[in-house]
């Protein structure tokens, strides 16, 4: 089973992927590779999260050809200078044995580099052939708009937190009305909502998993691209068989109720320029 794709500013992005965080050396190679093997044709890293080149053995491991797979990876934010962004990006590339990735994120903002500066260097990866495709991560409503606004090269997501216990109606707008994917990292809030009694009963009712329920939740929503993580095969295969059932409005609905105030899992409070509404 493969995932469908959300359209982007001219990107067609896999609407599930794998997520990469935390996984590192062979624990790592293995997810990538049994994701693969089970449809997944988006894989997401990062410089910061210290396994590109496992991610890179993964991919060649499972034998997929090059343009069938979406890879993501993203730029730290102490290296969002022009000259330290194009060392990034080109480090990565090395890293992951690619000659250029899918999409190139800005990982974080940083309000001590000038956003202007980060956003010539990040169209000039794409000009330059190092990434098809360009976006960013983190960025708060406002930030994004002035991202969009400053890019000659057109933005095609915005990869935040996002899971029911979190509110992110007014970054999702923001996406949807710059033509943005908006990509959901946690999508299962690490873990905490597959025993929440809603999830549970209305999995229950459709005979799956509580977290084929939530990214099911997740990819009905127009724009939205989930990346769980897991480096378990079989929860890894059950986390993309999600295509062949739908959640009624009702369900939608009771689910997106399960928001709160404190719905955040990750602490961002370290991140320079950070703004709660991302």
């Amino acid at each position: 089973m493969t995932a469908p794709l959300v359209e982007a500013n001219g990107a067609a992005i896999p609407a599930l992927g794998l997520g990469t965080w935390e996984a590192t050396n062979d624990a790592c190679i293995a997810a990538v590779q049994w994701a693969i093997e089970a449809g997944y044709r988006h894989i997401d890293t990062a410089a910061r999260y210290g396994n590109e080149e496992a991610v890179g053995q993964g991919i060649r491991a499972s034998g997929i050809s090059r343009d069938k797979l979406f890879v993501t990876t993203k730029v730290w934010y102490e290296d969002l200078s022009e000259s330290n962004l194009m060392r990034s990006a080109e480090a990565s590339l090395r890293r992951l044995g690619l000659d250029a990735v899918d999409l190139l994120l800005i990982h974080w903002p940083n309000a001590s580099i000038p956003l202007k500066e980060t956003i010539k260097a990040l169209g000039r990866a794409r000009r330059d052939g190092l990434t098809r495709h360009i976006g960013v991560s983190n960025f708060p409503v406002a930030l994004l708009d002035e991202a969009v606004a400053r890019s000659d090269e057109p933005l095609v997501a915005n990869q935040c937190e996002y899971h029911p216990y979190l509110d992110q109606s007014k970054v999702l707008d923001a996406c949807r009305r710059h033509g943005l994917a908006f990509t959901a990292y946690c999508p299962l809030g690490r873990g905490q909502l597959l025993d929440e009694r809603t999830v549970v009963e209305v999995a229950e009712r459709h005979g799956r998993t509580p977290a084929q329920v939530v990214l099911r939740w997740h990819v009905q929503q127009p724009g939205v691209v989930a990346i769980p993580k897991s480096a378990n095969r079989e929860r890894i295969a059950q986390n993309i068989d999600i295509f062949d059932f739908a959640l009624d409005e009702d369900e939608v609905a009771r689910i997106s109720g399960l928001a709160r105030p404190d719905g955040r899992m990750i602490d961002p409070s370290w991140a320079p320029a950070w703004d709660k509404a991302a």
